[in-house]
């Protein structure tokens, strides 16, 4: 699973080469998708006014939602010190999870923002998922 944290969600938007085109390549592999914890989506919003429309029309999409279970479990990395509500969703989806057993890749602008073992990319690294 593909996860964007918010600032790759903002870069996205906002027309990142890279992000851009991942996307429109997983637009044209069916059951590929681009996750995008709620809690990301909405500090993006919040900075930015009608980012969500932007991402929302792209077909590779999907959102995860703060569910009950999430919901506990964000609010306990939130309370223990991993960062915000948006870096703790983000976090929780790139956990293992039982209808998801592969790795999981976390794309963000900030690495440092996620503890050791979480498998992050930064969306400016050279060669980013094999853009030059």
């Amino acid at each position: 699973m593909i996860i964007l944290d918010t600032s790759a969600v903002k870069a996205l938007a906002t027309g990142h080469k890279a992000l851009g085109l991942l996307a429109g390549n997983m637009a044209r592999t069916p059951g590929d998708r681009l996750t995008i914890p709620a809690l990301c989506l909405m500090q993006a919003e919040a900075d930015d006014e009608r980012l969500s429309r932007r991402i929302l029309a792209l077909s590779a999409v999907t959102i995860d939602p703060l569910d009950t279970i999430a919901s506990v479990s964000v609010g306990t990395m939130i309370r223990d010190g991993y960062g915000g509500p948006d870096t703790c969703h983000a976090l929780y989806c790139a956990l293992p999870r039982a209808e998801f057993t592969g790795m999981s890749i976390l794309l963000t602008g900030h690495e440092d923002a996620y503890p050791p073992g979480v498998v992050t990319v930064d969306i400016d690294s050279p060669g980013m998922l094999g853009f030059h």
